[in-house]
């Protein structure tokens, strides 16, 4: 967001940046990132240097593209984490808040609660109701099923926080008193069902590690795409999986933009299907 300011011993960012280019005699910059990298790898593009870029985040939120590498490993992770938590869920009869990575999406969440059978699932993009979330767990108990899984995301949102203007909730959020959202939701849910209830963030082991099979040949198909446009000499685009084929994608397209879940997709419907809640 600073980029184009200069710090304070007057350092351009930017032009430093640009003569760094020409002084090393520089093709072509190619750039691996998420979100905030695009933004500043376009900002280099308009700037006049040749630029390509892969899409390199576990969120799977880069716009013009279905997949990023380091989604699937971060899923296969989460996946795991919520799996373990299973056993001693289900034989000390608890309620398990597994808090999964993700912001201000919650692509994650979604797909390794549904693949580590998640009662719950709380996402970022569709505010939840507490009362509902008790009502699953209540009724889960009733039905003879004395433990409950709740996947949750870091950018979880209640019904209520949704409803504050965006400096509301940053002020509430610096005076919130629990570690993180899952707490939050634990101790609201202790209060509501009198359930002993459990948090495990598996946090960053979602970052790291070998990244699974399907990453890595995801990633060999962008980077040899990536070295086509290069060899080509054409710049200022992603390499994108669009339709299942990588494609290039105006850099000018991704930048700035976010790839949310959808309410309304089929990933979501079926989920509901199964029985998973979504907390509304």
């Amino acid at each position: 967001k600073k980029m184009r300011i200069p710090d304070e011993n007057g350092l351009d960012k930017v032009k430093a940046m640009k003569n760094n280019y020409r002084k090393y005699k520089l093709d072509c910059l190619v750039v691996l990132g998420g979100n905030g990298t695009h933004k500043t790898a376009n900002m280099l593009r308009e700037e006049g240097l040749n630029v390509v870029t892969l899409p390199k985040t576990i969120d799977n939120d880069l716009w013009g593209t279905e997949m990023t590498f380091g989604f699937q490993s971060a899923v296969d992770i989460a996946t795991d984490t919520i799996d373990r938590i299973h056993t001693t869920a289900s034989s000390h009869s608890r309620v398990f808040i597994i808090e999964v990575m993700g912001h201000k999406v919650g692509h994650v969440t979604l797909q390794s609660g549904i693949a580590g059978g998640a009662d719950v699932i709380l996402l970022p993009e569709i505010p939840y109701d507490i009362d509902k979330v008790a009502e699953v767990v209540e009724n889960r108990f009733a039905a003879g099923k004395k433990f409950s899984i709740i996947a949750v995301a870091e950018g979880a949102i209640s019904k209520e926080d949704a409803k504050l203007k965006k400096k509301q909730y940053k002020a509430k959020l610096a005076e919130r008193r629990y570690p993180s959202v899952a707490y939050e939701i634990a101790a609201a849910l202790e209060e509501k069902t009198n359930r002993e209830i459990r948090v495990t963030v598996p946090g960053h082991t979602q970052r790291g590690g070998a990244p699974c099979a399907y990453d890595r040949v995801l990633a060999t198909r962008v980077g040899a795409y990536a070295a086509e446009l290069i060899l080509n000499k054409e710049y200022g685009y992603m390499v994108g999986i669009v339709d299942g084929d990588t494609k290039k994608v105006p850099l000018s397209e991704v930048a700035g933009k976010l790839k949310y879940v959808d309410p309304k997709c089929q990933m979501i419907k079926d989920a509901k299907t199964i029985g998973i809640s979504f907390g509304e």
